[in-house]
């Protein structure tokens, strides 16, 4: 089979008749009728019922429209591609932690849309282990990721830097008088933490049990905004990345809590595989991701 024959399919089932689908692709109608004919001798199915002048499609070439339609589609991609291939555009599927989506993220997309408004951006969200077998597997084109460090001879990593963690409790908390926190003391202190697969609250949670303390968590949510929320409202302490609370430090509706233990080894990453095509548009966001964020660092 070939693209003709495929798009002449389309064109077929979509107008219900071979004469008007010979008109809008500028065919005659034999040719319609031939292409079809091959693709079906091709196949060894049936197409299309054809009862008087009514064309419908039959059950197997109901089942291959949807596949028509997608080869049609990147078989238009590829032309793109390789027509076009300084422009970006096409699909850019990023990997982000959830965290970052209302961190790093909204600005550098935000600036991309503008730049770049030919690329459809799709965001799927997960952890640093969903990001290893995500970039693997090829079902995202690049990870930003929130949490300790990605190394590995897979992966490039095309941004990284320090992260910032900050303990956190509300305004009255006892804890804010202390000069300075250690392990010990948040023994007997609730917990509102991000959701388990995350890489900071692991990074938490194993300091303490090294300490011999078993976190009590009292709740658990993938939203940063909620934690933030939950801990102004005197649900507990929490612990969250310098840069998703500094609005609420300012404002004192958060206070950061003098940690004195063990550094947490966070850093933000930006990665890719070592195999992995570097499009137009992949490019360029790794670009500005990179020009944002070291721009970000320097203050």
């Amino acid at each position: 089979m070939d693209f003709k024959q495929l798009n002449t399919f389309i064109a077929v089932s979509k107008y219900q008749s071979f004469t008007e689908a010979a008109h809008s692709l500028n065919y005659a109608q034999s040719t319609v009728t031939t292409q079809i004919k091959i693709l079906e001798e091709e196949l060894q199915i049936k197409l299309f019922e054809r009862i008087g002048k009514k064309v419908t499609l039959t059950y197997e070439g109901k089942k291959l429209l949807p596949y028509a339609k997608q080869m049609i589609k990147l078989s238009n991609e590829i032309k793109k591609v390789v027509l076009d291939d300084e422009k970006p555009s096409g699909t850019l599927t990023i990997g982000a932690a959830e965290s970052l989506c209302v961190i790093r993220l909204p600005e550098i997309l935000k600036e991309y849309r503008r730049l770049y408004p030919d690329v459809e951006v799709s965001l799927k969200f997960g952890s640093c282990a969903d990001f290893r077998h995500f970039l693997k597997d090829n079902i995202i084109d690049v990870a930003f990721s929130l949490g300790t460090k990605i190394d590995s001879n897979e992966f490039i990593s095309e941004v990284e830097f320090d992260e910032p963690m900050i303990l956190l409790a509300y305004p009255d908390h006892p804890l804010v008088k202390k000069e300075k926190i250690y392990p010990e003391d948040i023994v007997e202190e609730p917990l509102v933490l991000t959701e388990m697969g995350c890489s900071y609250r692991a990074a938490f949670e194993n300091i303490l049990r090294s300490y011999n303390i078993k976190p009590k968590l009292v709740l658990e949510t993938g939203s940063v905004q909620a934690i933030k929320q939950f801990t102004m409202s005197r649900l507990g302490i929490t612990l969250l990345p310098k840069v998703a609370v500094e609005e609420e430090i300012k404002n004192g509706k958060l206070i950061p809590l003098n940690w004195c233990g063990p550094d947490f080894g966070i850093i933000s990453q930006v990665l890719y595989h070592k195999d992995k095509w570097i499009s137009p548009a992949l490019n360029a966001f790794l670009k500005l991701s990179k020009k944002i964020m070291s721009d970000k660092d320097k203050y």
